[in-house]
């Protein structure tokens, strides 16, 4: 069936601005890291999609090696836009990266001029786009130099392959040497996304003060820990959670770790009226140097209760204490 969008989609999510950027992204981005790829039922990630931009999500987020196997979730993304959503391209925010390995050999992986230039040229074609919106540096690597991987991005832009670019990973001083560089070349450096969460809080620790002194948005990946911040696992591993799956990132033992720590945490959200996971996200999204919180969900109705963090992002002094207790 033909897809029409939702005429009042802009109405039920909130945007920010990218740090000093004319950017401004929803405070919810659809990352496309898992449940995209060929693995994955192709009907359930065109529902997903749609509903995502039915609700004013407007930016999708891949890398080269989301899947599995590597590529395809560019494929499964690609293919959506062109039987949904070709029409409205000018209303989407898509963003790649490069960085993480690839194909064999020494230039299928790092931050080489070599490699991040190709990657991105693949990624096009998988996508069926001419440019992306974002183009990622994906991993800080230090056997590249620096001024190296930046020029990489620089060229993007330059030859239209890419309107913005932005790092990933990085940390707190080689972001800032990473902007100087790009803004030696006159290059803005939009936005850096990193691993921030209540159980990952290294970005505290300088980064989001870096970000904030240059100027550049911040993009939260993994706030919810890549489910294991939701009500999921507070009885246990179920079957089709991602703890279960052979191909996933996160392990029975990380979980079985935390069990008593989400139940204390699932108390608070219970007394605040959320689930675990909008407690999660609210708390994540509290800081407004937080963009946005990138979020990966299997089912609409996953993404459907996501959206209710949104009405309730306030935490008061007690409960932001409470919570610094039990983390």
């Amino acid at each position: 069936m033909n897809y029409s969008p939702n005429s009042g989609r802009y109405e039920d999510v909130s945007y920010r601005r990218c740090g000093l950027s004319g950017v401004s992204l929803p405070v919810l981005t659809l990352g496309l890291w898992h449940n995209f790829g060929e693995v994955d039922c192709y009907s359930n990630c065109r529902s997903l999609v749609q509903y995502a931009f039915d609700r004013g999500i407007n930016h999708f987020d891949l890398a080269n090696n989301y899947g599995p196997p590597p590529g395809s979730a560019e494929e499964t993304f690609g293919r959506i836009l062109k039987n949904d959503l070709s029409s409205y391209r000018d209303e989407l925010l898509i963003s790649t990266k490069a960085g993480y390995i690839m194909w064999p050999g020494p230039f299928g992986d790092g931050g080489s001029k070599k490699y991040m230039i190709a990657s991105l040229d693949q990624s096009l074609r998988r996508l069926g786009l001419d440019y992306v919106d974002i183009f990622y540096s994906h991993r800080y690597d230090e056997e590249t130099p620096l001024e190296e991987t930046m020029e990489a991005l620089y060229q993007a832009v330059q030859q239209g392959k890419a309107l913005y670019v932005g790092i990933s990973n990085y940390p707190p001083e080689q972001t800032r040497e990473a902007v100087r560089i790009l803004r030696r070349l006159n290059i803005r450096c939009l936005i850096h996304q990193a691993k921030y969460s209540m159980f990952v809080r290294w970005v505290e620790d300088g980064l989001l003060d870096v970000l904030e002194a240059e100027g550049l948005g911040c993009i939260a990946f993994s706030p919810l820990a890549q489910g294991l911040l939701t009500d999921r696992y507070l009885k246990g591993i179920p079957e089709d959670s991602r703890a279960a799956k052979e191909h996933g990132f996160l392990q029975e033992a990380e979980v079985e770790a935390k069990v008593d720590t989400l139940r204390r945490l699932d108390q608070v959200a219970r007394r605040r009226g959320q689930s675990l996971a909008q407690m999660a996200l609210a708390w994540v999204l509290r800081d407004p140097r937080v963009t946005s919180a990138l979020i990966g969900v299997s089912r609409v109705e996953q993404l459907e209760q996501n959206f209710k963090a949104l009405e309730q992002l306030d935490f008061d002094n007690e409960e932001l204490a409470e919570l610094e207790q039990i983390l």
